[in-house]
């Protein structure tokens, strides 16, 4: 990065109310409690070693990048810098099992999953293995009809295929049971997975690939399982003397999109994974992915972590979710104007998702509403497709700041998905009510599972008679990087901000906060009333454009409770103005070939004047 270092104008002093009420995005009251991140470093210092300004150091210290050659792993790390893929326990094993396997003409079955990151696994291995001179084909799982994991009908096909080796990837860990019948019909197994061992102990498998098995002293367990199969073919390579960092050229794109799809840390060697590979995105050769990639308008755009999380994953997300996987691989394989129809109708899917889940949550939410909620939300919609529960579970958990856990279908037949909130550890909650599932899995923050119905009154009252949490537990808190005046926000600084991408969990972008802001006026846009426009103060007088998007209908109810019933109609007007605190995001904003700074308002508070 360049720029001059500046002096730091800002010196994280001023407060916030501990926990205000306030609407953030959500339409019911919700308490937030905003706090300064203050990271203790010297950042002048640091600000001179890396020449850019003061603040720009304090946003790496606060997510944990404390010194320079931390920063420049982070922002200059390449291919060099990833860890050596024979640090995964029994990882060198499994490449020179696959050695043996190609010299003996040995094909190989590649057991996958149906989501994003098991979607660009199998295809990591398909392509890697086919490109050696592997007969390969991939299997998954019918998600409706055999939900997650290895099964039986997929040993059995792999069997008919002709192959000598199984490769699982994004899933195997917990399928003891499964492996041990590969195992008996004469397979070869090498398990790779990135998810938490259970109880029952590790797969009898030939090599064992996780990096959260606990001998493992591979130096980072955060890793996708695309990731994780990605590095045994670079080992595979290397064995063969082939060109391992061409594979990694070409597969990096598949695991970035693994990576950013399937929620992980953008920490450690994440960082050099997703940067490098949003970078090979733009020159990739896969038809399927640019034809996606222009259906959703991103032709000739910089893909972000963004447009893969909400716009270029849900896509791929959708054909496993709604019917099976084969549409979006069928994508990864197409050329020309079968791979234009193929983008198409995954985009239909995705709609098809989205309309699924707002009406599933629209009965989640009709089922929590008129009552305070528990602190573990149990809720169950029989009739909701299952492939949406997860979504909805984690809009519940967004929205309410609890963990959250949708659960559909009746009788013996209910599955549920869960997503949790970073104090409450929920793959060990629900181990810890193991007898009550007929089968689970997952690790901290999300898991899956499956129950007789007559089980979930029983899991509701034991997961929160036994959830630990308090109120203050569960009290949203907003972290901030710094107290910045708008008025700090310059083009220069923004654009410097921006050259810390990715952004995403684990290395959010940028937030800023400041009490005492002149509010003078807003304006409704769009037809459903689903975004707002402000003009506000800062303590220069100089006056800035504000963006937030979400139901103006929380403006209007925040406006009345805190400053009058008339607030908000005489702020339309632009006929008074009202002190406020806002939490912002400074971005440059391009219109007309103009462009300028804008600030993205993603929460705010009342302030009352003395």
């Amino acid at each position: 990065m360049r720029c001059r270092p500046r002096s730091n104008i800002l010196r994280n002093k001023e407060g916030y109310p501990a926990c205000p009420k306030s609407k953030g995005q959500g339409k019911d009251s919700m308490k937030e409690k905003w706090i300064l991140v203050n990271k203790k470093a010297d950042f002048r210092r640091m600000a001179e070693e890396l020449r850019v300004d003061p603040l720009t150091a304090r946003l790496l210290v606060n997510r944990g990048v404390d010194s320079a050659e931390k920063a420049d792993f982070y922002l200059n790390g390449g291919l060099k810098d990833l860890p050596d893929p024979a640090l995964l326990k029994d990882a060198a094993k499994a490449a020179d099992l696959l050695v043996l396997a190609l010299k003996g003409g040995r094909s190989v079955a590649v057991a996958s999953d149906y989501d994003v990151d098991g979607l660009f696994a199998g295809q990591i291995l398909k392509e890697s293995l086919t490109a050696l001179g592997f007969r390969v084909k991939v299997f998954t799982p019918n998600r409706i009809e055999e939900g997650y994991g290895l099964n039986r009908r997929i040993v059995d096909e792999a069997v008919s295929f002709g192959a000598g080796v199984l490769i699982t990837c994004d899933n195997g860990i917990a399928s003891v049971e499964e492996v041990a019948y590969a195992k008996e019909l004469g397979l070869s197994v090498i398990v790779t997975d990135h998810h938490e061992p259970q109880e029952v102990g590790i797969p009898a498998a030939d090599e064992v690939i996780d990096p959260k098995q606990p001998d493992c002293p591979y130096p980072f367990d955060g890793i996708c399982g695309a990731v994780v199969a990605l590095k045994l073919m670079q080992l595979l390579y290397r064995r063969l003397g082939r060109d391992e960092n061409a594979l990694l050229e070409k597969m990096l794109p598949y695991a970035a999109i693994a990576t950013v799809a399937d929620v992980m840390d953008l920490t450690e060697e994440n960082r050099i994974i997703v940067r490098l590979g949003l970078e090979a995105l733009s020159r990739t050769e896969n038809e399927g992915l640019k034809a996606l990639i222009r259906g959703q308008g991103l032709e000739g755009r910089l893909v972000t972590a963004y447009h893969i999380g909400f716009v270029l994953g849900p896509c791929f997300n959708a054909a496993g979710r709604l019917e099976t996987v084969q549409p979006a691989q069928e994508l990864l394989e197409a050329k020309g104007p079968a791979a234009e129809k193929l983008a198409g109708e995954l985009i239909l899917l995705n709609q098809e998702r989205q309309r699924l889940t707002n009406e599933g949550l629209a009965q989640a939410e009709s089922l929590i509403a008129g009552e305070a909620p528990e602190k573990i939300l149990v809720v169950h919609l029989p009739d909701v497709h299952e492939s949406v529960a997860g979504i909805i579970a984690g809009r519940l958990k967004e929205r309410y700041h609890r963990p959250a856990l949708v659960i559909t279908g009746r009788g013996e037949a209910c599955k549920g998905s869960g997503r949790s909130v970073e104090i409450y550890n929920l793959f060990e909650r629900l181990e810890a009510c193991a007898e009550l599932f007929d089968r689970f899995g997952g690790h901290a923050m999300a898991a899956g599972f499956s129950l007789p119905e007559e089980n979930i009154a029983r899991l509701r009252t034991r997961l929160n008679d036994e959830c630990g949490l308090s109120e203050e537990d569960l009290t949203p808190v907003v972290s901030l990087d710094a107290a910045m005046p708008p008025e700090y926000a310059t083009p220069e600084r923004i654009r410097e901000w921006d050259a810390l991408a990715p952004f995403g969990k684990g290395f959010a972008r940028p937030l800023f906060g400041r009490s005492g802001l002149e509010l003078q006026s807003i304006r409704v846009l769009g037809a459903r009333r689903n975004a707002l426009r402000l003009r506000f103060a800062g303590g220069s007088g100089q006056s800035f454009e504000g963006i937030w998007f979400g139901d103006a209908a929380v403006w209007e109810e925040f406006l009345k409770e805190n400053y009058g019933e008339k607030a908000f109609t005489m702020l339309e007007r632009g006929q008074t103005r009202i002190k406020i605190a806002l939490a912002y995001q400074p971005m440059l904003h391009e219109y007309e070939g103009r462009r300028t700074v804008q600030f993205q308002i993603l929460h705010f508070q009342p302030v009352k004047e003395s």
